[in-house]
């Protein structure tokens, strides 16, 4: 069993689209759940699902930047997925862990990607610049805003759609089938790094 741990900084419908996601069942435990925020709303769908829950930051309750990497060693974490997660991940926690971070995106990396780019920021930029397509990217981390390797894509028309709200409500539907997809191509070890490509296996 692949051992996850999911980093969030919202609400949590990518954690719910891995939870509820009857191909990952028999191949994924959800170990723990990692916050910024002490009141993310995604610890309570860990909790609805006797996930651990675990915040990051300064004080004694939470975990340390710094000790980040040790921790997730110390829960024997196989991957790490960011699902909404709003903050860069310590370089000690991607050297620890190359090419076991995936993130995912609401667009088609390398377009409108970067810092600041989450969220209705993305979508609003998205309709903003009139392109026709959209969609979300699953991408192995690095140490910037989502710069590495493209793992997977999924394509939709916005042509038709007037509003940012649209886009993203657009988006999500696909974010919630792609990123269970990579995962489960993970834990059936289908998922390839070589020569700073990645490739996906059938």
């Amino acid at each position: 069993m692949l051992r996850v741990a999911v980093f969030v900084s919202g609400r949590g419908s990518n954690l719910q689209a891995v939870l509820n996601s009857p191909k990952l069942k028999n191949l994924v435990v959800v170990d723990s759940v990692i916050s910024d925020k002490k009141n993310c709303k995604a610890f309570q769908i860990a909790a609805d699902n006797s996930v651990a829950c675990f915040s990051l930051g300064n004080d004694k309750e939470s975990i340390s930047y710094s000790g980040l990497a040790d921790f997730l060693k110390s829960r024997n974490i196989d991957l790490i997925v960011l699902a909404g997660f709003l903050k860069l991940i310590p370089d000690s926690v991607i050297k620890e862990f190359k090419n076991k971070i995936i993130n995912i995106h609401p667009a088609l990396l390398p377009a409108f990607g970067g810092k600041g780019m989450f969220g209705m920021n993305v979508h609003k930029a998205v309709l903003n610049s009139s392109v026709k397509e959209s969609g979300a990217t699953v991408h192995l981390v690095d140490e910037t805003y989502d710069t590495g390797q493209i793992i997977a894509q999924r394509k939709i028309d916005i042509s038709d759609l007037n509003s940012a709200e649209a886009i993203a409500e657009h988006v999500l539907k696909i974010e919630h089938e792609l990123l269970p997809f990579v995962i489960e191509k993970f834990a059936t070890n289908k998922i390839l790094v070589k020569n700073n490509k990645v490739d996906v296996l059938q």
